[in-house]
């Protein structure tokens, strides 16, 4: 049976990833939505291929560009983050939640309170409004599908199994460029280097929060809301093979392990083809290739940013979303060359460090709390450079 995919962030690493498996099974699915940023020759060549009903851009200066591309073809566009929120709320099987940052998280909320289901790899979506996402999937019935690939060994992990018999979740890290890296040298690091991920391909943001580690802790953050086992049993472990994607520990101290190529679309696959599994063109694993998988202890010194969002989400309240918000200002400053790289936690623990606002009860909140904290980041960031 076709099933109706609306993809957010087609042009992104996930959504090309998606549409690279959905090519390979046309008949299963109907592409009913795509949307992108502001690359409007990638999204129209997009929808030409897979005529969506609707393609959106969300920079509003763009639509023109947008409908000109498309004209003839019967594919309605639209544009705007309003417009964002409608095209999620359309009917769909699955949406597949690949916008960058907080600007994905209307329209993941719009697709959840739809009860449409949502593979979510939008992580900056659930750090900043978790217990609000989390709690309208519960009134929907929509299923949330984690497709980080850590979140994604979770799910797959307690397959079977019960949350309540969990004694510990075990997030992986790889470590990132800098893993061996001491201090000093990591003050001269550049934005080049730094989203040269040792083991994966990924956009520049998540690159640079791989490589300061900042990564994980949003990864913890979003473990916390979706695997509800307590802080204090969520623990991170650095593997540098990023072979095993997390583990699970039971009571009885049964561990269970999901290994697999370092190659998103596997845990895509996991979420687009749930409660069953499809064919992926991903590598095998080959573990006598591999030989050895290696293990140690996060260093938190060096690696401040995993302890700064642990603290972040056992604050909670508005806590996570500033976090969320002053490391994307951070990370865009570093990549301009405006800051230097351990500036980005630097600038994100000097946010954290002043009065917390009051917990967010509403999106409108979390949205003021994002504001604020942004321009709270770019006035650090504007002290940084021009000391």
């Amino acid at each position: 049976m076709t099933r109706r995919l609306s993809l957010f962030g087609a042009t992104g690493s996930v959504g090309q990833s998606t549409l690279d498996l959905v090519r390979r099974d046309g008949e299963a699915w109907q592409v009913d939505v795509l949307t992108a940023n502001s690359d409007v020759a990638v999204l129209a060549k997009l929808a030409q291929e897979f005529r969506p009903g609707l393609a959106v851009i969300a920079d509003e200066a763009r639509y023109h560009d947008l409908a000109a591309a498309l004209a003839g073809t019967g594919i309605e566009t639209a544009a705007g983050a309003d417009a964002l929120v409608e095209a999620a709320r359309r009917p769909a099987d699955l949406v597949m939640a690949a916008i960058v940052g907080c600007a994905g998280l209307a329209p993941t909320m719009a697709a959840l309170e739809a009860g449409t289901p949502v593979a979510l790899a939008n992580k900056e979506s659930l750090v900043s409004a978790g217990a609000l996402m989390t709690a309208a999937a519960k009134r929907s019935g929509a299923a949330i599908l984690p497709v980080d690939s850590e979140h994604n060994a979770i799910f797959q992990c307690l397959a079977g199994g019960r949350i309540d018999q969990v004694r510990r979740i075990i997030l992986t890290a790889s470590g990132g460029p800098f893993r061996t890296m001491g201090a000093a040298d990591m003050a001269q690091v550049t934005p080049a280097q730094a989203v040269a991920h040792p083991n994966w391909s990924m956009g520049a943001k998540i690159s640079v929060d791989s490589a300061t580690m900042m990564n994980k802790g949003l990864e913890l953050i979003e473990a916390h809301h979706l695997f509800p086992v307590g802080l204090d049993r969520i623990e991170i472990l650095v593997h540098p093979q990023s072979v095993i994607h997390s583990l699970v520990e039971y009571v009885d101290c049964s561990t269970l392990a999901q290994l697999g190529s370092p190659d998103m679309r596997i845990p895509i696959a996991s979420a687009l083809a749930w409660p069953d599994r499809m064919a992926t063109p991903c590598a095998p694993l080959d573990l006598a290739s591999i030989a050895r998988l290696d293990f140690e202890a996060p260093d938190e010194v060096r690696f401040p940013a995993t302890a700064l969002c642990r603290a972040a989400i056992a604050e909670g309240g508005a806590r996570p979303a500033q976090l969320n918000a002053a490391n994307e200002v951070a990370v865009a400053a570093f990549l301009a060359g405006r800051i230097s790289f351990p500036a980005i936690v630097d600038t994100v623990k000097r946010v954290l460090d002043v009065a917390a606002p009051p917990p967010p009860a509403s999106l409108h909140d979390i949205f003021s709390v994002d504001a604020s904290s942004r321009a709270a980041a770019q006035h650090f960031v504007d002290q940084l450079e021009h000391a």
